[in-house]
């Protein structure tokens, strides 16, 4: 595929009126709540000067007060307001993180599969390589894999990466899995980083068990650093608004320092913090948000279920796995590459080959469901029609 993708599919993209346009199910927003979010961010409010100015480095705070109790509830243990601060997106909050705790040229071990996103926000400033943590078998995280990456890498390591619940398997960590990672890291005194920005979003039967709860039985309190932000759980990737969770007060100062250049605007903090100050409403909003989810992802798998399309359980996320080797002509990345062109071109659905997270075997592709069901039934259908053509 020569031509952008998404250049393609905004000149010709899909609606009711439009049946054959291009279906995008690569991009993991929420796309199913925008009327549950529309009467509180349209509704009138008050404005104070203190919300036009600039804000204090960590963030607002009264919003970091508000962050602080709906991330205590959120993630178990107590967050005190003070170890937080509030940047421009996730990403940069990851950015930042691989600055406080690296070199250039340093490594962070990220077990695979993993966003794509990560290697950007790690390696493009900060020059950090990014060492994949491979399974021994199948894409089950383990603290084994781990601990074997961290021993054969190429350049010193200073953290681990853990993305919980995982992009783009869809799957949470039960509480064992987690202990056992963080007390790896422990072991060869490194930082463990924790991607909780799908915290929100368990859809299934598996419960959400945070990092922050492994502290500091299994490894020191100042060397564990949680990254959340509203763009998933809220459905708000474009307000682009993240938070860092350390108790390490030298990472905290360098999070100050160097989120000026990556600061979230006065006013979105306060809308946001005026959102999560009405506790009932946030809490009916995840509520109903959880709910649309696992509808979305019932109809989901019900339709690649009767389409005879192969994928992997998923309990949270926007997303699910699907594996379609049994497709290859070929079981190579080259091969996997092919076929993402042809549903692109024939199908005209976009979905993300797993080689862009690291996936160690071929034929794997992210499907994003938190999209409207016609859409996702469409797209099944012509994907399915491809396969079997």
């Amino acid at each position: 595929m020569t031509a952008d993708p998404y250049a393609v599919m905004s000149a010709d993209p899909w609606s009711p009126d439009n049946p054959d346009g291009y279906i995008d199910l690569s991009v993991a927003e929420n796309r199913l709540v925008f009327d549950l979010l529309a009467p509180k961010l349209t509704a009138p409010r008050s404005l104070t000067a203190e919300d036009t100015h600039y804000q204090d480095l960590a963030g607002s705070p009264s919003l970091r007060r508000e962050l602080a109790r709906f991330l205590t509830e959120l993630q178990g243990p107590e967050v005190d307001p003070a170890d937080l601060v509030v940047l421009g997106g996730a990403g940069a909050a990851l950015e930042i993180l691989a600055f406080a705790l690296c070199d250039p040229g340093d490594g962070i071990v990220v077990p695979a599969p993993y966003f794509a996103g990560v290697d950007f926000a790690f390696s493009a400033r900060a020059g950090v390589e990014v060492v994949p943590a491979w399974p021994e078998t199948g894409l089950q995280l383990t603290a084994e894999a781990v601990d074997r990456a961290i021993r054969e890498a190429p350049v010193p390591v200073r953290a681990v990466a853990l993305l919980s619940p995982n992009n783009p398997l869809g799957v949470t960590y039960d509480e064992p899995t987690l202990r056992a990672v963080a007390e790896v890291a422990a072991s060869h005194d490194l930082h463990l980083i924790a991607d909780e920005i799908y915290a929100g979003s368990v859809h299934g039967s598996a419960s959400f068990v945070s990092t922050a709860s492994l502290v500091p039985s299994a490894l020191p309190a100042e060397r564990l650093h949680v990254v959340w932000g509203f763009a998933k759980d809220f459905g708000l990737s474009g307000f682009k608004v993240g938070v860092l969770h350390t108790r390490n007060p030298e990472v905290r100062t360098i999070a100050q320092r160097l989120g000026r250049l990556a600061t979230a605007s006065s006013d979105t903090q306060a809308v946001l913090r005026d959102l999560l100050a009405d506790r009932e409403w946030t809490k009916s909003f995840l509520t109903e948000s959880r709910t649309r989810l696992a509808t979305s992802y019932q109809l989901t798998t019900e339709a690649l279920d009767a389409a005879g399309i192969p994928y992997l359980p998923a309990t949270a996320g926007l997303f699910l796995y699907l594996d379609l080797s049994q497709f290859l002509p070929e079981p190579t990345f080259e091969s996997e590459r092919a076929l993402a062109d042809r549903i692109f071109t024939e199908a005209r659905v976009h979905l993300t080959p797993g080689a862009a997270f690291h996936t160690p075997l071929p034929g794997h592709y992210r499907l994003c469901f938190a999209t409207t069901p016609q859409a996702v039934t469409t797209a099944i259908a012509r994907l399915a029609g491809l396969l079997t053509a």
